[in-house]
């Protein structure tokens, strides 16, 4: 297969190419975009969440970091969780973990009840590396890596990215 994986029930991608963009033009504090990109989150052949709405949150040497409207994803398998971080541009979160056929995954999402920007209020963003797929206008994404940030990576995103080792201090 050639190109970015893609999946047969996936739409095809827009008609407009992506220009590149680099993280290390984003801001820092972060910048809130609204999303007109089709989404969707999979785990286990079921689709978790599914939107073209919500907010992409871009911040420097970050992929974005994609914020789905709670209407918008499946509550059906999920449970809240007791972990809490903060974030000191966004306030609060509050994780869900995954049921699954084999058990329990931890914190694959979370949600800013509470935000210091209202706009993010309750959106949820996923965890591409803790579920099996995360797409952005037809193309699967890569996980960006380490174990607290939860940007995804595209074909037009550009690095180096935060998160990998050696990178905690930038």
């Amino acid at each position: 297969m050639s190109g970015p994986e893609r999946s047969s029930s996936e739409p095809p991608p827009s008609d407009t190419p992506h220009p590149p963009e680099s993280v290390w033009d984003y801001p820092r504090p972060p910048r809130i975009e609204m999303n007109r990109l089709p989404l969707r989150v999979v785990h286990e052949g079921r689709v978790l969440a599914r939107s073209s709405g919500g907010y992409r949150v871009l911040e420097t040497s970050h992929p974005p970091t994609y914020y789905i409207p709670p209407e918008d994803v499946d509550w059906e398998r999920l449970e809240k969780s007791r972990t809490r971080t903060l974030c000191e541009f966004k306030g609060q979160a509050h994780y869900w973990s995954l049921r699954t056929d084999e058990g329990l995954v931890a914190d694959v999402c979370w949600a800013y009840p509470s935000p210091r920007d209202p706009r993010l209020k309750d959106h949820v963003s996923f965890y591409a590396g803790r579920v099996e797929e995360c797409w952005v206008d037809g193309e699967r994404v890569r996980p960006q890596e380490g174990d607290f940030y939860g940007g995804w990576i595209t074909s037009w995103i550009r690095g180096p990215f935060k998160g990998g080792a050696g990178t905690r201090g930038w």
